[in-house]
């Protein structure tokens, strides 16, 4: 996490906001969330403005922006190959999932678009679904809408306060590491006074 954290770092404000976005845009077009996902992405982005690097505002924008294209690009694709998607290496080996999220659309409808952006594998995975179920896209595009904007949002504040909160208590270390050797050399000073004090001295002749 510090290597990819440090990597973006490096990069100037709008390539870090590029990067992102393409990152979680490539998450639901193309199951690239399988690999790395984008919830990773948005929340080391949120961290990275917290110090500065980038605003959190644009930020959010373009992390919702990239969510909701690359859940309308996921669920074209999947209109395009129909389920030929499926027999992916990588789908194969996941087939109890891939059945989980397809009895997920079954019984939720379209909801199941919205509650699954808030799951890691089934985000990636229920934009194809969606498409494959015959599900309009009208209705699709509703629930992926709000469902990355919430999703969005919260992935980036996560990331901006737990990034705040750090430089903070980074900040105050020092005093209280201070604060603490101190306090250790005072009382070992104490104890090395107290025994020195109570040592029998030596009788007078």
């Amino acid at each position: 996490m510090n290597t990819i954290t440090n990597w973006l770092g490096s990069l100037s404000g709008p390539v870090i906001y590029a990067v992102v976005g393409a990152l979680v845009f490539c998450e639901d077009a193309f199951f690239f969330g399988l690999v790395l996902p984008g919830e990773t992405a948005a929340v080391l982005g949120g961290l990275l403005a917290s110090q500065g690097e980038v605003s959190v505002w644009w930020l959010t924008v373009v992390v919702v922006v990239a969510a909701i294209l690359g859940d309308s690009t996921g669920y074209a694709v999947s209109h395009h190959f129909g389920d030929r998607i499926l027999a992916t290496r990588s789908l194969r080996r996941r087939e109890h999932q891939v059945e989980r999220a397809r009895e997920m659309i079954r019984v939720r409808g379209a909801s199941a678009v919205f509650v699954a952006r808030f799951i890691a594998f089934l985000r990636a995975l229920m934009p194809a679904l969606a498409g494959l179920s015959d599900m309009p896209y009208r209705r699709f595009l509703l629930f992926n809408a709000v469902g990355g904007l919430c999703w969005g949002v919260s992935c980036t504040a996560v990331g901006y306060f737990a990034g705040a909160a750090f430089t903070r208590i980074e900040s105050q270390v020092g005093q209280i590491t201070g604060a603490v050797i101190a306090g250790v050399v005072l009382i070992a000073l104490a104890v090395w006074a107290y025994r020195r004090h109570r040592r029998p001295r030596p009788p007078h002749h």
